[in-house]
This record gives structure tokens, sequence and C-alpha cells, in this order.
């Protein structure tokens, strides 16, 4: 039991990470404090994992088949690897870290099912596309509803700091949701936790990584790609919600990172594509590239060594 200690690391990083993902730009447009953001996100996540967060562990056990101790590489590599990438302040996905790790442990055991992968991957090339239109259709749509409201300006602010509030919890629990599979998903496909043992598990570890650690990212989502007001922060993080939430009812982790920058994206060009900053979003791509490459590297090193000592 003692190797669920990489599950729990893997949870807390994938916490301190992709908070920023639903609540980063609000916090960021000093619509919403950080320390509401923080406890509301932590308590939706574990609803979303403990609800609906079966569905992926069903789709990472599908991937590949391997025993305890691979599992303890697998989460403790992915970990390592998100962890690195939190403390350079880049949101990176943990579902592309995890299946990196889980590739290399399989081609390792000769053991990858590439059906599975394959539906995989193909969902997470549509995420940041399927966020950044639904970010467009839901700037117009949010934008002919307040107009024809006609508020006045504390109406408006308050319409719009309520609608974050609501919008980041449904986020957050998507976020729990999509993401608990890849904190428990390799423990589960192994056997040493029964799914209702994985969700709860790799709720709380979310949670707690959210409490802890998640301000600085949420900087960097919320500032860093895109100069976004209090309009435009309701509409990304909607737009982040109904993509993640959609693809953890299909079953598939996806990645909250991806989404939410997809929708920041989608943000900007509707408002000016000048007023993108490219080169951290350039940044973020890398990210995004390296974090699978480096997670399979670090864990076929791991089991490469293990198997020569």
């Amino acid at each position: 039991m003692w190797r669920l200690i990489s599950a729990l690391f893997l949870g807390w990083s994938l916490g301190a990470n992709d908070a920023s993902n639903v609540f980063g730009t609000a916090v960021s447009s000093r619509m919403v404090r950080f320390w509401t953001a923080a406890i509301l996100c932590a308590g939706f996540a574990v609803l979303g994992a403990v609800l609906q967060g079966g569905e992926g562990l069903a789709t990472y056990s599908e991937l590949s088949t391997y025993g305890v101790s691979v599992a303890f590489v697998v989460a403790m590599t992915s970990a390592l690897t998100v962890t690195l990438m939190t403390l350079l302040r880049l949101p990176v996905s943990t579902s592309q870290a995890v299946v990196g790790a889980m590739i290399a442990a399989g081609l390792f055991a000769d053991g990858v099912h590439w059906g599975s992968l394959g539906k995989v991957v193909a969902c997470w090339a549509g995420t940041p596309v399927g966020a950044l239109l639904a970010a467009v259709i839901l700037y117009r749509l949010l934008g002919a509803l307040l107009n024809r409201l006609d508020l006045d300006l504390f109406a408006y602010d308050a319409f719009l700091r309520r609608g974050l509030i609501l919008a980041g919890c449904w986020g957050a629990y998507a976020l729990g949701a999509n993401n608990v599979a890849n904190v428990t998903g390799p423990f589960v496909a192994s056997g040493l936790l029964s799914p209702t043992a994985g969700v709860w598990l790799g709720g709380l570890a979310i949670a707690a990584g959210v409490l802890t650690y998640s301000y600085p990212v949420m900087m960097t989502v919320g500032k860093g790609i895109v100069s976004l007001n209090a309009f435009s922060a309701l509409v990304v993080v909607t737009a982040e919600a109904v993509t993640v939430h959609v693809y953890a009812a299909v079953g598939v982790p996806v990645s909250t990172s991806q989404a939410v920058v997809g929708a920041v994206l989608g943000i900007g060009l509707l408002r000016d594509a000048r007023t993108i900053n490219t080169r951290t979003l350039g940044n973020v791509a890398l990210g995004w590239l390296f974090t699978p490459a480096v997670a399979f590297a670090a864990t076929w090193a791991w089991l490469w060594l293990e198997r020569a000592v």
C-alpha cells in the first residue's frame, strides 16, 4: 500500500496545476478572491470525482495491463513531470503525462492497447479546438443576453461575479470527474484499488493540491496569454467546463489546461489577435509537447534501471 504515495503526489500536483483552469481567470480578474475560489474548487473537484469519475478509470484500465510496482512508477514519474511544469508556472496536461508514462510502461511489457490509445489522442486534439469554438459561441450568446437585459453597472458586476462562481464550480466538478483517472487509474488498472476507493483517494489528493499550491499557475493562465476582463473570464471558464464535462461523460480523461488555453485563445481572436501574448502561448505549447515526452522518457529510464539492477 505504500506505493499509493505516488498517487497522492500525482493528485496533489494535478490539483496545484489544474485549479488555474477553472478559477484562474476569475481570480486574476479580481472578481473572486483566491481562497473563495480554492475552497469551492477543492469541494466540487471531490464531488465530481466521486459522482462521475468511474468512466475515466475504465478507459485507463483499457490502455495497458501491468502490476502494482509499475503503477507506482507511472504515477511517480507523471507526478514529477507535472510538478516540474508547475514550478515553471506552466499549465500542462496531466493526462498527457500519465498516458506518456503508461505507454512507456506498456511498451516495456509489450502490453499497449493501441485502439484505446488512439481514442484518447484524438480527444486530446479535439479539446483545445472544441473549447475555442465553445468560447466564440458563448461570447456572442452571453453578449447578446447582457445587451438585452440592459443592466446598470452594479447589477452587471453582480451578474458576472455570480456567473464566475457558478461556472468555476461547474469547471471544478468537471475537473474532478475527468481527471481523477489520471491520479488513481494506474492503481485501479493494476487491481490494488477498487474504483470506489480510487475516486475518493484521487479526489481528495486533487483537493489538497488546490488548497496548497495553485496560486502561481492561476496568474499564468489568467494574465499571461490574453489580458481578460470579467466578462471574458466568465466565457472562458464556462467554455472550459462545457468541453471537459463532455469528455468526462464520454469517459476520456483530457487536459483542462488545453481546454482553458483554447478558450482564452478564442477570446483573443475575437477581440484582437494582436492582444495574444504569442511568447507565453508558445511556452505553453512547448509544455504540452514536452510533458508526455518527459514522462515517457522518465518511466522508460526508471524501468530499464530497475531491470538492470
